[in-house]
């Protein structure tokens, strides 16, 4: 029996009872009918409970999931959080960026910081910040310095806090050889396809024929697995996002658009347009704005602006009173702070600690954390962005490719950079023993 996550229609309930919850939209009657028929408001962390529902109660599940669609949005919420472009960019005012130089150079630092977040953090990935504390200081890792091992773990806290299955195999300092496949780094090379093939004016049906046509189902995760299932059932591609998603607002989107960003260096509002077209295929409000930051923000840092300039930028395409800039405007305010940095990313879980540990808002405190208090130091901002915990290879990810960029590819720590060997491992059609140094030359000239 395959109990495929993301997609289960009783595992889903409690997550979209949860969204609405977060969204201020009243779901009181539709939680009362679940639980009176005996469903379960428990959310499952992993995605799927371990045995399917009687078939009544799946049927019902189908039923609620689109009366949760069709549950009416606040005001504040439809004023302070638009899921239109229009809208969103109106009051976009980018900060003063330098013009860009060495382009090539920043663009690989981009690509290889990028590799390096996301390896730090992948083995750590699901593990809770408790375990991931307890494994580096049994490792002698702590403060992160380095890759996480398993030599000289203590064994009580490795079945305590087992690695990420997938992960462990390729992804600890013993057993890398180079960048070893992951999402974080497919989907910037779907957004590169998507620039090769149609240009900067491609449209989201565009981003949805190229899921379907170089991406399994199995390689994707909540809300782009459920826009991938919406797709197959002949939903269009522009309402693919909002039908039984209960995941818009988490993190997926965040994690494949830097490039848009490394193609239009010093044009914060264009990259985030990009992001926003690609975005929306399975994402609305925060998920899109944390889309369209992480777009304007590679933008930025491509120029080789301070890290107060990146975050400005980013910061310039999100409306200003959402949710997602308010935790941006948290994390930059505790890095700004005078505690420690574990008792800062304590304070971080305390407040956020309630959301999944993808869903974006989390996550994006924890990201502009890292790259306020790394300063543009890119062994601090990595170390930091992992240690924080929740989504560790994603925020990894993106921390590391926005300082790598700032700090370009020749000034980037050896003992980061080194094991990656320049190759990344991927299925992705058309980017078979891929090096890191083809893909740069390739992103700039999709830049043309």
């Amino acid at each position: 029996m395959i109990r495929l996550s993301w997609t289960q229609p009783e595992d889903l309930v409690p997550h979209a009872l949860e969204a609405a919850r977060l969204d201020g939209r009243d779901a009181a009657a539709i939680r009362d009918r679940w639980t009176a028929a005996g469903g379960s408001t428990t959310a499952p962390v992993s995605g799927a409970t371990p045995e399917p529902a009687p078939e009544p109660l799946r049927a019902l599940a189908r039923e609620l999931l689109d009366d949760l669609d069709r549950l009416p949005d606040p005001a504040a919420l439809q004023a302070n959080e638009p899921d239109d472009l229009g809208p969103v960019l109106a009051l976009a005012a980018p900060p003063e960026l330098p013009e860009p130089g060495n382009l090539q150079d920043r663009v690989l630092g981009a690509w290889l910081g990028r590799a390096a977040g996301c390896l730090l953090g992948k083995p750590v990935e699901k593990i809770p910040l408790d375990g991931i504390r307890a494994i580096a200081k049994s490792t002698g890792n702590w403060p992160l310095h380095g890759y996480f091992t398993e030599q000289g773990l203590d064994p009580d806290i490795a079945a305590r806090h087992p690695w990420n299955r997938r992960s462990r195999p390729t992804s600890l300092a013993e057993n890398i050889d180079g960048m070893p496949e992951d999402d974080d780094l497919n989907f910037p090379l779907i957004a590169l396809h998507l620039l090769e093939r149609h240009g900067p004016g491609f449209t989201t049906d565009h981003v949805a024929q190229a899921w379907l046509d170089l991406l399994p189902g199995g390689r994707v995760f909540t809300a782009e697995r459920i826009a991938y299932r919406n797709l197959l059932d002949g939903v269009e591609p522009d309402r693919a996002a909002a039908v039984r998603n209960p995941f818009r607002d988490w993190i997926g989107a965040q994690i494949r658009t830097d490039l848009y960003g490394w193609t239009r260096p010093g044009l914060p509002v264009e990259a985030a347009t990009l992001a926003w077209t690609d975005a929306r295929l399975s994402h609305g409000r925060n998920g899109l704005y944390g889309a369209m930051f992480a777009a304007a923000a590679s933008s930025a840092a491509v120029t080789g602006a301070s890290v107060d300039t990146v975050l400005a930028a980013g910061l310039s395409v999100v409306p200003a009173r959402s949710r997602y800039a308010a935790a941006v405007a948290r994390g930059i305010a505790l890095a700004a702070g005078d505690l420690p940095d574990e008792a800062a990313i304590d304070a971080l879980h305390a407040e956020y600690g309630h959301l999944h540990w993808v869903h974006v808002l989390n996550n994006a405190a924890l990201l502009a954390f890292a790259l306020a208090r790394g300063a543009g130091d890119f062994h601090r901002t990595i170390t930091l962005a992992v240690s924080g915990g929740w989504d560790t290879d994603s925020v990894g990810a993106t921390a590391g490719a926005i300082t790598g960029a700032i700090t370009g590819a020749k000034a980037l720590p050896a003992e980061w950079t080194a094991p990656l060997d320049d190759r990344y491992t991927t299925s992705v059609p058309g980017f078979a023993g891929a090096t890191f140094t083809a893909l740069a030359a390739r992103t700039l000239e999709a830049s043309a």
